[in-house]
């Protein structure tokens, strides 16, 4: 113990070796060991020490303990009384000084309140103008209780998949992904299946949004079209045209669906399993179709460990994760009970709610035009983007390059552009596109893999018990349930 609290080259040995820096046989054999050399100040004659003896000490130790081991391996990691505290680490300049840091670890971190909308923010997308279609597909009553029951499980499963890194012992997991804890637990076929399945979901969302483009890009042109030629157009508030839709500036949306709703009233009769002229049944056999978009809706599993590695305080994770999910699912309540409530029945059916819910408005109508001009401009920047996501990811995987060759990409690029084209003037329903993309992607990444990880964890640990099992189960073949479903709708 007296050997670990001295410097592992003294003064002495320092200065008398100066001369003598080309040879390796002036150093004995104890000090051959990894060791730290106290930088000075040779430029005076009177050398300064510009680092202290403590400070010489705790780095070696610290390299010391890199040397045993490498940085995966938590066996022979420097244990915690080497590991100076955040207040005592310091900077080493390549000029030999040392700077202490400050509270350098939470100046590039994030508070709850921006963990907790970045996380909001991020699962608003395309899915929030199909929610009140989806909503008329399950039945009004149906179709709350579903949001509010699949909301909380996808926020568990979320739970599932942030701290499943955590769980497993003896390896540094700070940089892992939940692709890489699937890599763990089922090897090249877990890392594969993750693959794909995320392609799924990023794929189906360049599909919808290019659909969505392709719609907006119209109304946009019919509106101004319109006004240009001085077109008269109907006062009605609401019309049956139908087409498709897109991701808007959230706080824009609900603002124009405040304002619709006030203008036009709630139109509500309850009808609990049969149909009238202009209103639906409360519960609907088409209910799976709702539980797809929202497993869309609520999906931000693939990322979610790296928005979190960005809180300030992460003990707050699992409180910021709910408060989030409680936001969300209040933002997709709002628009899907306001649109669905104020729908003027009559004189249209609720049936006539369309899966954009923005192409019920008329293409003269100026809020409407803003909202699709938004969202246009925003998926117009964000395409770009999706689509790097899948060409790093895929190319990365199969080639072991992010850009093995012109024709990789391009081969690539009109794959993906062709789908979307002819989903666009084939089937230009995305309220479909987003539940079939959902509950595809959600299988493995939200009940399947995770599911899976958490029972094998806990067995490892020899914590499983009967009821967690079947709960666990019972998620798996909700997914399964949930995908099958959507070919019988």
């Amino acid at each position: 113990m007296e050997d670990d609290c001295r410097p592992l080259l003294n003064s002495e040995q320092t200065a008398e070796n100066v001369s003598h820096r080309g040879s390796t046989d002036s150093l004995d054999i104890k000090n051959k060991r990894p060791f730290h050399v106290e930088p000075r100040n040779i430029v005076d004659d009177d050398p300064q020490e510009r680092v202290s003896a403590e400070a010489a000490i705790l780095n070696s130790r610290v390299h010391y303990y890199g040397r045993l081991t490498g940085s995966s391996d938590r066996l022979l990691s420097p244990p915690n009384h080497v590991i100076p505290h955040p207040e005592e680490i310091y900077i080493y300049s390549p000029l030999g000084t040392a700077f202490k840091v400050s509270g350098s670890d939470g100046a590039s971190k994030n508070p709850s309140i921006i963990t907790i909308f970045a996380i909001w923010n991020t699962m608003m997308g395309t899915s929030i103008l199909s929610i009140p279609w989806g909503i008329k597909q399950a039945g009004f009553t149906l179709g709350i209780l579903i949001l509010i029951l699949i909301g909380l499980l996808m926020l568990y499963c979320c739970y599932v998949v942030l701290k499943s890194p955590k769980a497993i012992p003896y390896v540094d997991t700070s940089e892992w992904e939940f692709p890489d804890v699937c890599r763990y637990y089922f090897g090249k076929f877990g890392q594969w299946s993750s693959l794909v399945f995320s392609m799924v979901s990023l794929i189906g969302a360049m599909v919808v949004y290019w659909v969505l483009m392709s719609n907006f890009l119209f109304n946009t042109g019919q509106f101004i079209y319109n006004y240009a030629h001085h077109v008269n157009v109907s006062d009605s508030e609401f019309g049956t045209n139908g087409s498709d839709r897109g991701t808007i500036s959230v706080i824009y949306l609900i603002t124009l669906v405040t304002i619709k709703a006030v203008r036009l009233g709630f139109h509500l009769e309850f009808h609990w399993f049969d149909s009238t002229q202009f209103y639906v049944p409360e519960f609907r056999v088409f209910a799976p179709q709702l539980t797809g978009v929202l497993t869309l809706a609520f999906f931000i599993h693939n990322c979610i460990i790296t928005l979190m590695k960005n809180n300030r305080n992460q003990e707050n994770n699992v409180r910021d994760l709910s408060v989030a999910y409680l936001l969300v699912g209040v933002t997709y309540l709002y628009v899907g009970v306001l649109i669905f409530a104020a729908f003027p029945s009559p004189p249209l059916s609720k049936d006539c709610i369309e899966p954009n819910f923005l192409d019920n408005f008329p293409s003269s109508d100026v809020m409407v035009f803003v909202a699709r001009a938004f969202l246009l401009f925003q998926m117009i920047t964000v395409y770009p983007l999706l689509g790097y996501l899948v060409r790093v990811q895929m190319m990365g995987q199969i080639f072991g390059n992010h850009y093995p060759s012109f024709f990789h990409v391009l081969a690539l690029n009109i794959l993906i552009v062709g789908s979307g084209v002819l989903m666009a003037k084939f089937y230009p329903n995305i309220g479909s596109i987003i539940r079939f993309s959902g509950a595809t992607c959600g299988l493995a990444l939200v009940f399947v893999f995770p599911a899976l990880v958490h029972m094998i964890s806990q067995k490892r640990q020899g914590t499983l018990s009967w009821p967690s099992a079947v709960f666990h189960s019972f998620l798996i073949v909700l997914g399964v349930a949930n995908l099958l479903a959507q070919f019988f709708m």
